[in-house]
């Protein structure tokens, strides 16, 4: 089964995360994300697409006993290297291997533009959660996998004159490299997402498209013109 990159890009992306992670995650995602957790009650939770375990850890750190889930090998062995007390398990999205409503919490963190199979992934993630329990999204705006060619557009001085976009309504797969990292990610319009959670009775709690709030300035100027990335929480109703 195609892997989409991950396990020959394994040991690059380990390099690149450290251990806070990219600017995206450290100065955009993790603050809102970290303050919807606080909001929640403690207790288990699920990571899909756990990578290196680094949101694990912030679970962890929170309160929460996580579950990291990944069907890359090299990733799951960094994470329990750095996490030598952590649980981390080989596996994929689409078929999840635990029992109905196990969860309190599952979270699902930049981790869906990576499965091939997301509204199946969707409706598994929604089958282990347990009723009432909370569904919690960060994933990149449609907008930005939309970009056409770099997206940013430049004038001849080289100023970042506007964010260039195409196709938003059509699903594809691109293949993304940066720093020895290449991966494929898919673009789907919000419509496909958001109709994919309501199909599983999921209710919407929370919704925002983060804006950076440190890190240079300059970029984080960059990263505030466009809705690089969307938090959605979802509450599965009680039985």
């Amino acid at each position: 089964m195609d892997d989409g990159g991950w396990k020959s890009s394994a040991r690059a992306w380990i390099a690149d995360m450290g251990e806070t992670g990219d600017f995206g995650r450290q100065y955009v995602l993790d603050g809102p994300m970290v303050d919807r957790l606080r909001r929640l009650t403690r207790g288990a939770a699920l990571d899909v697409g756990c990578g290196e375990g680094r949101f694990c850890r912030l679970l962890r750190a929170e309160g929460f006993e996580p579950v990291g889930l990944d069907p890359t090998p090299e990733l799951l062995s960094a994470a329990r290297a750095r996490d030598p007390d952590g649980v981390y398990v080989e596996g994929r999205a689409e078929a999840l291997d635990f029992a109905d409503g196990q969860f309190d919490l599952v979270v699902t963190y930049l981790s869906l533009i990576d499965i091939e199979g997301a509204q199946a992934a969707i409706a598994e993630m929604a089958r282990v959660l347990r009723p009432g329990g909370t569904l919690l999204v960060a994933n990149l705006s449609g907008f930005s996998t939309a970009r056409a060619h770099e997206g940013w557009q430049r004038d001849l001085m080289g100023r970042l004159v506007h964010f260039a976009m195409d196709r938003y309504l059509e699903r594809r797969s691109t293949w993304e490299r940066w720093r020895g990292i290449s991966i494929r990610n898919w673009h789907r319009p919000l419509s496909d997402y958001m109709q994919w959670f309501l199909g599983q009775g999921l209710v919407l709690t929370h919704f925002d498209e983060p804006a950076a709030t440190g890190g240079p300035p300059a970029k984080a100027a960059r990263y505030n013109r466009v809705p690089w990335y969307v938090i959605l929480e979802w509450r599965k109703p009680a039985a």
